[in-house]
Parts: C-alpha cells; structure tokens; sequence
C-alpha cells in the first residue's frame, strides 16, 4: 500500500503547487519525477478530498416522517418496559399504600365480606365468556405460522400481530363461503378457566370473578369456563367440535357430583346469546338438538345471572360491519386523517380487519333484533327525550330509581331521531321524515369497479359493488332497524347469505309455527320460549351510566375505489341531541344500550308471557357508573363498563350471593338507576298468546 502513498513534489514551483492544488479534488496526481509504472502507464494514487477554505460542509440527510415515527415508537417501548419494570420492583402493598393514602381505607374484596358473613360455596358456578374474550390457539396452520403449534394467536400478548400481521389476519379469518375452517388450518379455543380469566396480561375478564368465589370455597371441581369459539355461528361449534354437547354433560357433571345442586350459569356479553341459544339446543329433539328433553333445564339450572347481555342486539355491531369502524376507530380517523386507510407497509388496516371480521358468523349475532317494533322508526323511538346532559343521581341499592320525577327535565331536551340507526348526513337526521327523498336502492344495478383488479389481496364486499352500488346506498338516505338487513344483504351478500341461514331478527307471530323449531331463532328471544321451568330465576346485571353507540351519521368516503367507500362522518356534533362524532348516544354500558341488556327482564319476559309461558321470574340490576378515584385503582371497583364491570364489587357481591343460595327478593328485587321500565312502556309489543284465526268456509 505504500507504492499508493501520495509523494511530495520536488523542486516544485509555485505555479506547479497552484496546479496542483487545483487538481487535486476529484482526479488523481501523476507522480511528481516522471516515471511510468511497469505497464507504461502513470502511476495514479486515490485522491483525498480536500476541505478548502470556505468550502461549505457536506449537507446532512434529511429527517423524514418514517424516523420521526420510528423514534416515537421507541421512546415509547423504552418508557413502557422502564416503568414495567419500575411496578414489578415495588413492593406489592405501595400500589394499595398509596391508593389508601388518598382515598383511605379500601373496603374488603367481596369474597373475603362474604366469608365473614359465613357464607360458603353451595351452588356449582358455569361461566361462558363472550365475543372476542375467549383465548383461541392454533393446532394446525400454514408455512408462514410455523413454530406457532398451541401457541395463542388471540388473548395473550398479541405477538404474531406484531409479527406476522398477514399470516395472523389469514389464520384467525374463517372459510367466507361455509363459516368454517379454512383447508389447512386449525384454530381452535383455549379450555379450562384460564381461557378468559385474562384478555391479556394484567386485563383481567373473569380473573376477579373466579378469586371472589375461590375465597367462600369454591374450586376448579365446582366451576366450569364453557369455552368456545366465538367467531363461529352458535349451531357450528356444535357441527365442528361438539361444544353444546360437551357443555351439557359438564354441567350434568357438576350437578351429579355436588349433591344434586343445580348450576348458577353466568354468561356475559355474547355469551348471554349463546347460552340461549343452548337452552332451546339441549331440550330439541336429536339430531338438530341434545335430546335432553323439556324438562332438562329445570333440573339442572337455578338461575341464569346474564352480565351485560346483548338480548336485542347493538347498534355497534352495525357499524363494525357496514365500515369496520365504531365511536373510538372514527375518532381516530378523525384525529390522524388518512392514516387507518393508507397502505402502510402494505397492509390497509380497516380493509383487512373487515375481510377477517366478515367471516366471523357470530357478529352477525348481534345485529339489532325486534325491527322497528323495538328500535322506532323514521320518527319515533322507546327513548324518545332522552337527554345526555342531565347527572344521574346516586340511588339506593335495593329499590327501583323512581323515573317519574325526572321526565320534567327530560322533556325539555331537543330530542334525536334515535329510531333513524343510520343516516347519510346530519341535515337528514334530523330532518322530518316527510322532507326525506329517498330512492330506494335493493333494485340497484351494482356496476362495475376496477378495484378488484388494483387492491391486491385485500378483499371486502364492495369492491364488487361497483360505484353505482355505493351511490345507490347513500341515496336511500336513512335506515331504520328493518331496513338494515336489507342494507347489510346488498353490501355484504356472502356475508348474509350464512348468517341468515344461522340468525333470525325479526318478532314471532305464532310461536306455535313450526319453522320456530328450527335452530336459526333460538337465539333470538323475540322468537322463541323461555324453558318449561318455573322454578329457575333469570336476572339481568348490567352498567349503566356512560354514553353508548345508538345511531350514526355516515357520509362517502373520498377515497372509494380501494378503502371501505362508507365511514362515520366525526365531523357531526349536537350536545343537545347527544350526538359526537358523528355518533348518537344513549345510556348503557359503552357497548349495549339499556334498551337491549333490560328490556326482556323488564317487559318481554316479565310475569307470564308468550315468551315466559312458565313465569320463570326476572330481575333487574344495574349499576352506576363511576370512574376510578385515582390511576392505581387500575380500571376501578365501581365501573359500570361493558368489560370493566366483571371487577365491580357490588355485582360480584350479588353473584356471590346467588351462587351461595340466595333468591332475587332475597338480594332486594330490582335495582334500576335508569329509565328502562319507562322505555320499554314505549314499546308496543303483544305479549299474550296469539289465538289462530282459522278461516271460514
């Protein structure tokens, strides 16, 4: 390498030094003495760069949008494992030291008030979780999921999210054209009580729950977790992995070997349906049912503790399937405009959680029921006057709220059209129905689109729509509850097409019809009878207090050839008529209205009726809302949210309490904060038993 050295000139003058100073930057330098190499040709040395005097410094690389992304994301994960592990080396009493600092003393957990009352576990105890909170795990998968055998791909940490996004999206999506397993792949759910105790580490579901019970006596022996998997139609888990049958003998276990006492079943969220739709499957006559026979509930259950139960449906479930987006993922949009719809990395975000969300039959579940009976029309609904700006006050725990007083500042409020469940626009939300022009869009020609061709793998409903198809939806204008299955059948046939074969959404004329018997209306408590079993007991628990999605104000999204061509307009706002965000508020539990979680106690099943032939008895009990006091009280002891309330301690105290032999009138009967008795006045819904009117010759 010295041969490549740089020699200084000899002798050199001044012009020559000029020279070469000159030449220097960007050539190479001939040997000062003259002399070729070997070959003949002039020696020639690699050229240092030069920094000349006044010569501006190199420009720096430029910062982009990617690595202020990247370094956010960072910062992040570091904060996030440093005070991780900030709270796994504190003692395990500061969190509990310093919330009794500020608030004082924390009152005892319900199992441990319980215990020194001397109560002790009686009951056997079945849990059925709901949608989304059961572990799902894989038994069998594609190349891209290799390593992944047993591991869980929902519930957990979420690690193949982050992953492998693709592949997870691939292996939780269902077949689109039988709701089943795709060919080559196996997903199947978690068992035992550690399927849902926890949705993700420190997130507790049922954990709380379980610890309570545990603390009055009760063991893995007498409390079962009837998993199942919840993207599948209520029949199917039952077709692919024989869930109700296994469900059946569990609890026919329980019973043998407790003494003959019969099970407290509590199911929550979705599992409030399902476990309906059970109790239909397992006194059915075989094959299409258990063959356990009519009388198989009343020996086995003493009560069903329903935890905030859907019976209804909920708007929500609307608006995930019509744009794959609710409230929070609007605000979001909102917030970061273009962000959830652009391809980032190649993965469109909403376009892909609507493809996997689509294949998933028990979404389908939880469409509003009852119609317009139930939900209102064009221009009126049960919770007409309605208003979002009144405090709810604090009520005794074991008697009804008394409603009356409050209509007088009820009423004074500019009220929504609630019954309209989507509207394109605000002006036509409120707007008087007879200044409405609609066209009516189940005869529209759907068209073409090129989007089939430039979205790659991404596939929704839409893209076969065509923008004529999309056009004719908006110009419908407004949709009240019987016109979205319509809507949800013209965007999303496929979709439809199976989960009509497993849901009904309708009211029962005669229920003594025979096509009642057929498993497609068991979940549907509009269209079916309560079991032959006086004796049991169903209550409904649920929150109350927070605002919960009830009706939606829509507009065409820009963007229509490769995003969802339909989204929340956020822009749309009214305090007086609980509109934000485009989203139109009622009281509930953040997830399902009142009006869904209370009616059937309140009304439909309450005393005799053609849905409770037998008057089996109802109650209900609600529970107010109220925010933790402080960020260590984690998600609080008194919230009254739809996950949140699984730790609320007057609700486990009252679970407790059943499971222990207590009655309803023995808990105190009913216990409303809200105006559900008076909602449900406001619906005109038969109630006796239709007499068949049989022609005359």
């Amino acid at each position: 390498m010295s041969s490549l050295r740089r020699r200084k000139p000899i002798n050199e003058s001044s012009d020559s030094k000029h020279k070469a100073e000159e030449e220097d930057e960007g050539h190479d330098d001939v040997d000062a003495d003259g002399d070729d190499d070997v070959n003949g040709k002039n020696k020639k040395t690699p050229s240092k760069i030069k920094k000349k005097r006044g010569e501006k410094p190199p420009k720096q690389p430029k910062w982009s949008c990617m690595d202020t992304c990247c370094w956010f994301i960072g910062c992040i994960c570091i904060t996030w494992w440093l005070l991780l592990f900030l709270y796994n080396a504190m003692p395990a009493s500061f969190p509990q030291y310093v919330t009794e600092a500020i608030t004082g003393p924390l009152p005892d957990p319900p199992g441990v008030k319980l215990k020194k009352e001397g109560l002790e576990a009686k009951h056997p105890v079945v849990f059925v979780p709901g949608i989304v909170t059961g572990g799902l795990e894989l038994w069998e998968g594609r190349e891209c999921a290799e390593g992944l055998f047993r591991k869980r791909l929902w519930g957990g940490t979420f690690g193949e999210v982050y992953k492998r996004p693709l592949c997870w999206v691939e292996h939780m999506s269902l077949d689109n054209e039988t709701g089943l397993d795709p060919c080559g792949i196996r997903v199947r759910p978690v068992s035992g009580l550690v399927a849902a105790d926890y949705f993700a580490p420190g997130y507790f579901v049922w954990a709380v729950l379980i610890a309570n019970l545990a603390r009055i006596g009760y063991e893995d022996k007498t409390m079962y977790m009837a998993a199942y998997d919840w993207r599948l139609s209520f029949q199917n888990t039952e077709v692919r992995d024989q869930t109700l049958s296994r469900i059946k003998s569990n609890i026919e276990l329980l019973v043998a070997t407790n003494g003959g006492r019969k099970v407290v079943v509590i199911p929550h969220s979705m599992g409030v349906l399902y476990f309906l739709h059970f109790m239909k499957w397992v006194e059915a006559p075989a094959p299409m049912g258990g063959g356990g026979g009519p009388d198989w509930c009343s020996k086995h259950i003493k009560a069903v503790v329903n935890i905030g139960g859907p019976f209804l449906g909920v708007p929500k479930a609307i608006a995930g399937l019509f744009s794959a987006e609710a409230k929070d993922i609007a605000v979001a949009r909102a917030l970061a405009p273009g962000f959830l719809d652009n391809d980032i990395f190649q993965f469109q975000t909403l376009q892909h959680v609507m493809r996997m969300s689509r294949t998933w039959d028990s979404t389908m579940s939880m469409i509003p029921r009852g119609g317009n009976t139930i939900w209102g029309g064009l221009d009126w609904s049960p919770e007409e006057g309605n208003s979002c700006a009144k405090k709810r006050e604090k009520k005794n725990e074991t008697q009804i709220a008394d409603q009356a007083g409050s209509e007088n500042a009820v009423c004074k409020a500019k009220s929504a059209n609630y019954g309209r469940i989507i509207s394109f626009g605000k002006d036509v939300a409120e707007a008087s129905s007879s200044d409405i022009e609609r066209i009516d869009f189940r005869g529209a020609i759907k068209g073409h689109s090129a989007a089939n061709t430039t979205c790659r793998d991404v596939w929704t409903e839409y893209h076969d729509m065509g923008f004529a198809g999309i056009k004719a939806v908006a110009e419908y204008k407004t949709y009240t509850a019987d016109s979205l299955v319509d809507l949800l059948h013209f965007v999303a046939p496929k979709m439809m097409a199976r989960g009509t074969a497993h849901f009904s959404y309708g009211v029962a004329g005669n229920l003594d019809d025979p096509k009642y018997k057929h498993y497609k209306y068991w979940s549907n408590p509009l269209e079916t009878r309560l079991p032959n079993a006086p004796d049991m007991e169903i209550y409904s628990l649920y929150g109350v207090g927070l605002p919960t999605e009830r009706a939606y104000v829509y507009k065409l999204s820009p963007h229509a050839e490769c995003s969802i061509p339909f989204k929340i307009d956020t822009s749309a706002d009214d305090e007086d008529t609980c509109l934000r965000d485009g989203v139109y508020s009622v009281d509930g539990d953040e997830t399902v209205p009142v009006l869904s979680a209370g009616f059937m106690c309140a009304k439909g099943w309450r005393g005799k009726t053609r849905f409770n032939p037998s008057g089996i008895r109802t109650y209900i009990r609600e529970y107010n809302h109220l925010p933790p006091a402080n960020l260590l009280e984690g998600r609080g002891t008194l919230s009254g949210a739809h996950v949140d309330i699984m730790g609320n301690f007057a609700l486990i105290e009252d679970v407790i309490r059943i499971a222990a032999g207590a009655s309803g009138e023995e808990l105190g009967g009913d216990q409303v904060y809200s105006k559900i008795f008076n909602w449900s006045e406001n619906i005109n819904l038969q109630l006796d038993e239709e007499i068949p009117v049989h022609s005359s010759s």
